[in-house]
C-alpha cells in the first residue's frame, strides 16, 4: 500500500471516529468473504479420493486440482488490492463473491478433470478478487477502538474455516446430499454465496484510495508465466516421464524469473508501480523472513497426502477422515488464539518455538504410521496442529516488523501471495514424492510408507524454517503490526 492510500485510510478513519454505523452487520458478511476460500481449499482434500475415481482422474491431475488455485490466487492477490483501491472495495467485493459462487457451479458439475481444472483456477481467480477487500474495508469502516476486536474475529475466521473444513468435506462426501458425492464440496458455497452477496448489497459501505496505483500488468503476466513453468513441470513430470519439452520448460522458469525481477527494477526507476516492491528485500529479516514463510507453507502437502493415507491406507470413509484430522484443526484454532501473547512475549523466537512444537508432533505422527508409537496419532496430530497456529499468525508479524508501516500493506500482501506460492509447490513437489513412493502399490504398507517419506519432508522443511527463524531480529516491534491478523493484505 502507498503513502497516498495510508494516508487517505487514516485520514477516513480521523473523519469518521464512530465508524460505519452499519459496520457490525457488514463484519459477518466481510468475514464470509474470508472464510469461503480457506474452507474451499481445505473440503477439496477429503474430497480428492471420491474425485479421482469418478472422474477417472491421474494423480497429475489431481495435485492440479490443489495447486492450479493456489498459484492462480499468489498471482493475483495484489493485484485484487489494487483493484479494489482503484474501483472501490465493495463492487470489487462483490464481484469476487459472485464469479467465486459462479466458479463454484462449474466446479460442482464438472465432467472431466480439465473442467474442474478451469473451474479452480477461475475459484482462485475471483478469490483474489473477493479475499482483499476485507481487511481493507475493516479498516475503514471501524472506528480505532474497535479494530482489534474486529481483526480478532478475522483471524479467528482462519481457525474455523480450518475446522469446518474438515467436518463439513467429510461430512457432505460421505452423506451425498440430493444425490451429489464430491459435488456437494463445492456446491456448498452457492447458497453461502448468495447470502453474502445479498448481505454486501445491504450492508456494505463503499471506499476507495483517491491515489490509488496503477495495476502493473506487465508484471502480472510475468509472474504467471514464472509460476506456470515452474509448477506445472513439477505436477506434470513424473507422469510423462520427465520428456525433454517438461525439463525445458523447468529450465525456462529461473529465466522467466529474472525477466520478471528486471520488469520490475525499471517500473520503479521509472517512479511507476511494480506489482512486487523489491526493495522491501534488502530490509534486514524481510528477504529471510520470506523464504522461511515459503518452506513453511509448503507443509500444505500434508493435507493431501494424509487425506489420501486415511481414505487409501485406511479406507477410512471421508467423515471418518475428516474427524481424524480434526485434533490438528483444533491445534490450529487453540494455538492461533494465544500466539498474540506469545509473540509479546518471545518476539520471533515464538517462531523458532512453533516450528520445534510442529517438528515434534508430525514427528509423532511419522512414528505412529510407522508403528513405532502406536495409538499416538492424534497426540501427534495435536501437537503439530498448536505448532502450526504458533507460527501462522506470527510469521506475518515477525517479516514485516522491520518493515515501514507505510508499506505494511504490501509487505504483508508479499508474504501471503508466498504462502500460496509454498502451498503450490508443496503439492507439486512433496505430492509427487508421494505418489512417486506409493508406486502401484495398494496396500496399507505402501500407503504408510508414501505417507512417512512424504511426511518426512515436511518435517525437514520445518526444520529449515525454524533455523531460518534464527535469522530474524529477535525483538520486533509487535506494537507496530499488532493490527494485522493471518493471512490478511491491505
Amino acid at each position: 500500500m502507498s503513502a497516498a492510500q495510508a494516508e487517505k485510510i487514516n485520514a477516513s478513519v480521523i473523519m469518521e471516529p464512530e465508524g460505519d454505523p452499519r459496520r457490525w452487520f457488514a463484519l459477518p458478511v466481510l468475514l464470509t468473504g474470508a472464510f469461503l476460500p480457506i474452507l474451499d481449499f481445505n473440503v477439496v482434500n477429503l474430497a480428492l479420493p471420491a474425485i479421482r475415481q469418478n472422474l477417472v482422474a491421474t494423480s497429475s491431475e489431481m495435485q492440479f486440482v490443489i495447486s492450479a488455485y493456489a498459484a492462480t490466487y499468489a498471482v493475483f492477490l495484489i493485484t485484487g488490492g489494487r483493484l479494489g483501491d482503484l474501483l472501490g472495495r465493495k463492487q470489487m467485493f462483490l464481484l469476487g463473491v459472485a464469479g467465486f459462487t459462479l466458479a463454484s457451479v462449474l466446479c460442482g458439475f464438472a465432467w472431466s478433470p480439465p473442467v474442474l481444472i478451469a473451474g479452480r483456477i477461475l475459484q482462485g481467480l475471483t478469490a483474489t478478487v473477493m479475499a482483499p477487500q476485507v481487511l481493507a474495508s475493516i479498516r475503514v469502516l471501524f472506528p480505532p477502538a474497535e479494530q482489534g476486536r474486529a481483526l480478532a474475529l478475522y483471524g479467528a475466521t482462519f481457525g474455523l474455516a480450518n475446522i469446518c473444513g474438515q467436518i463439513l468435506g467429510g461430512a457432505l462426501v460421505s452423506s451425498h446430499p440430493f444425490g451429489f458425492a464430491w459435488q456437494a464440496i463445492f456446491l456448498i458455497n452457492v447458497p453461502i454465496g448468495m447470502v453474502a452477496f445479498i448481505g454486501g448489497l445491504l450492508f456494505l459501505g463503499d471506499s476507495r484510495a483517491q491515489h490509488a496505483q496503477k495495476l502493473d500488468i506487465g508484471g502480472v503476466v510475468l509472474l504467471s508465466v514464472t509460476l506456470g513453468l515452474l509448477v506445472y513441470p513439477l505436477v506434470e513430470g513424473r507422469e510423462t516421464g520427465w520428456s525433454a519439452w517438461i525439463v525445458a520448460l523447468l529450465i525456462a522458469s529461473p529465466l522467466a524469473l529474472y525477466a520478471f525481477i528486471r520488469f520490475e527494477k525499471r517500473i520503479a526507476a521509472r517512479g511507476g508501480s511494480p506489482l512486487v516492491a523489491l526493495s522491501l528485500f534488502r530490509l534486514r529479516g524481510f528477504g529471510i523472513g520470506v523464504v522461511m514463510a515459503l518452506v513453511f507453507y509448503m507443509m500444505s502437502s500434508f493435507y493431501l497426502t494424509f487425506s489420501v493415507y486415511l481414505q487409501g491406507g485406511l479406507h477410512l470413509t471421508a467423515l471418518a477422515a475428516g474427524l481424524a484430522t480434526l485434533p490438528f484443526a483444533i491445534g490450529f484454532f487453540v494455538a492461533s488464539l494465544a500466539s498474540s501473547y506469545l509473540m509479546r512475549r518471545l518476539g520471533t523466537r515464538a517462531l523458532t518455538l512453533g516450528f520445534a512444537v510442529q517438528v515434534l508432533g508430525f514427528g509423532v505422527v511419522m512414528l505412529t504410521v510407522s508403528k513405532v508409537l502406536p495409538g499416538s496419532l492424534g497426540v501427534g496430530l495435536a501437537i503439530g496442529g498448536l505448532g502450526y497456529g504458533t507460527v501462522m499468525p506470527s510469521v506475518i508479524k515477525a517479516v514485516i516488523g522491520g518493515v515501514d508501516q507505510r508499506h505494511a500493506g504490501l509487505a504483508s500482501g508479499i508474504v501471503i501471495s508466498t504462502f500460496q506460492v509454498g502451498a503450490a509447490l508443496g503439492v507439486a513437489i512433496i505430492g509427487g514424492v508421494f505418489y512417486s513412493a506409493l508406486g502401484a502399490g495398494r496396500d496399507l504398507n505402501a500407503y504408510s510408507h508414501a505417507f512417512t517419506i512424504a511426511l518426512g519432508c515436511n518435517v525437514g522443511l520445518l526444520a529449515v524454517g525454524g533455523l531460518l527463524s534464527l535469522w530474524l531480529p529477535g525483538n520486533v516491534p509487535v506494537k507496530a503490526t499488532s493490527r494485522l491478523a493471518p493471512g490478511m493484505t491491505e
